[in-house]
């Protein structure tokens, strides 16, 4: 049958393995003694310890430190000595779990004898570590309280000066590397020396410094991903919107030519139902002007046979004289149907001609500069505050109003203008600013409202600008911002394919750099627009040719 050990049963099962184990090995007692304090031990493990306390002479108790003069006659304890082995007999093992023991990987407590436990701490003072258990003094007593702990090292010979056997606490700046005071009087007198702790505490600024800087790098890198993920997303909205544009376009496009089609039958049928009730009703003359020259011909020939001359000359100026001879038929050629199918094909190749057209894309900025227009502002649509010069090529956002004109298509409510032409075909310009500045297209008839978002560039479906400042630049339409991750720059270039539906900015240095990329379906002829932040800002639309 099973043994039940009950909670209490196994407290004291603890209770008699701590009772009975020798403190210096850990195991049950062996040969058990004890010492004049009252401590117990194996006969071999207190005779060890005090064997290298001999050159003191002066002999302590491991546990409670006290010391004995002279050494101590140890007698083994007889009744001690049994009760442990009634204890071996019922299975009780003292040892700790194999967990606890040190393998070769950890760090061993330099105390233990025998099979060593694994160290709990080591002491930079004593320079040796310590399990659980021989730990113990440097909590409990007052000269050992001041020592410093770590965690179990195995490197703490590295902490001793190989040429003086001291402990290095000094830090030599000069030669940059930890001595012990011997090293300060001798080979390093006269350098720069200071405490390892104040060493360490130097560097621990600089290492503090060096982790912030990596911290605010990992942001600004979580931040660039973050705008990176917003761009593909956008990409991704972007490229689905144009699909569904195009699904709706094409469908369009077969439905207005399956009309165009119908059309084009139904007017080839109306025109060959009047063709041909023309020729029959000509038709239909024509025969009855066969069938009257044939009656008269039988008369005639009558007339002719009768052999009675003066019945001939008394017949003759009878007959019937002919009926007017229907005009000469003039037929009419069949180009008019040869007509539609010549125009129906030459739709036809148009349409192949657009769809099959290859765009290329320009890459570099000359190619770019082969699609450049010459862009002037429009006064009529500046607002008050917008100062117009170089040609109407240059806004500047000025304290005081000028003095336009009134006019309905002036802006009223933000920084605004429009350019004076509109931008139909593929087209490139750029833009050099200083300050706040949108650089935008929009269509014309965008709302003059006054401090309206409809009204605004980029806060409406009118419009597409890209928002400009000194830090970041930020894509807006129709009220939604997409940050853009390249660099602010002071000369954006703006790239328009209207019938494509591409808009492209780019930031303009030594190369040209992507910065945001509109695919959409333009429904309306486009116009340059600048809008500004705040008094002081300018942009001017730069000379191409």
């Amino acid at each position: 049958h099973s043994v039940h050990i009950f909670p209490c049963e196994m407290a004291q099962k603890r209770l008699d393995q701590e009772t009975f184990s020798c403190s210096i090995c850990l195991d049950l007692l062996k040969d058990p003694v004890a010492t004049p304090c009252g401590h117990s031990y194996c006969m071999n493990c207190i005779k060890s310890h005090w064997d290298v306390e001999d050159c003191k002479n002066s002999y302590s108790c491991p546990q409670c430190r006290k010391t004995f003069t002279p050494r101590p006659v140890l007698l083994k304890n007889t009744m001690l000595a049994v009760l442990v082995e009634e204890l071996k007999k019922t299975g009780l093992q003292a040892a700790p779990a194999d967990h606890c023991y040190a393998g070769a990987e950890d760090v061993a407590c330099d105390v233990c004898t025998g099979r060593k436990l694994k160290a709990h701490k080591s002491c930079l003072q004593c320079l040796a570590s310590f399990c659980e258990k021989h730990l113990q003094p440097h909590y409990e007593s007052e000269t050992f309280k001041k020592h410093k702990l770590v965690e179990p090292s195995k490197k703490l010979q590295e902490n001793v000066c190989s040429r003086h056997d001291e402990v290095m606490k000094l830090f030599c700046r000069t030669d940059q590397q930890l001595i012990c005071y011997l090293c300060s009087v001798e080979e390093h007198k006269g350098h720069d020396t200071v405490s390892a702790a104040a060493e360490r505490a130097e560097r621990q600024r600089e290492l503090e410094g060096s982790r912030q800087n990596i911290q605010q790098r990992i942001q600004d890198r979580e931040k660039d991903v973050k705008l990176l993920q917003q761009q593909a997303e956008a990409i991704n909205l972007s490229a689905d919107k144009a699909v569904e544009d195009s699904k709706k376009i094409f469908t369009e496009l077969i439905r207005l030519l399956e009309k165009r089609s119908s059309d084009v039958k139904q007017q080839v049928r109306s025109q060959q139902k009047r063709e041909v009730s023309r020729v029959k009703e000509l038709q239909e003359k024509l025969e009855q002007e066969i069938t009257e020259l044939k009656r008269k011909d039988a008369e005639l020939k009558k007339l002719s046979h009768t052999e009675d001359h003066n019945q001939f000359l008394h017949n003759y100026p009878s007959l019937s004289p002919l009926s007017q001879s229907t005009s000469s038929i003039h037929i009419r050629p069949l180009s008019c149907f040869e007509d539609v199918t010549a125009a129906v094909s030459e739709v036809r190749d148009k349409l192949q001609d657009v769809l099959r057209e290859k765009r290329t894309n320009p890459k570099t900025r000359a190619e770019f500069l082969k699609y450049s227009r010459e862009i002037t502002l429009d006064p009529n649509t500046a607002y008050t505050q917008l100062l117009l010069s170089e040609g109407n090529k240059k806004a500047t956002v000025m304290r005081e109003h000028q003095s336009y004109p009134k006019h309905p298509d002036r802006f009223t409510g933000w920084f605004q203008v429009l350019s004076r032409e509109s931008l139909t075909g593929p087209c490139y310009w750029e833009v050099k600013r200083r300050g706040g500045v949108s650089v935008a297209v929009t269509y014309k008839n965008i709302s003059r409202a006054v401090w309206l978002d409809e009204c605004a560039f980029g806060q409406n479906d009118k419009s597409w600008a890209l928002d400009c400042n000194n830090n970041s630049s930020i894509f807006c339409y129709n009220k939604v911002q997409t940050p853009v991750s390249g660099p602010a720059s002071s000369r954006v270039g703006v790239y328009l394919d209207h019938s494509a539906g591409i808009l492209s900015f780019y930031s303009v240095s030594e190369t040209m750099i992507l910065l945001h990329r509109v695919q959409t379906t333009f429904t309306q002829p486009l116009y340059a627009g600048l809008m500004f932040d705040y008094i002081g800002d300018s942009a001017e639309l730069c000379k191409l040719k």
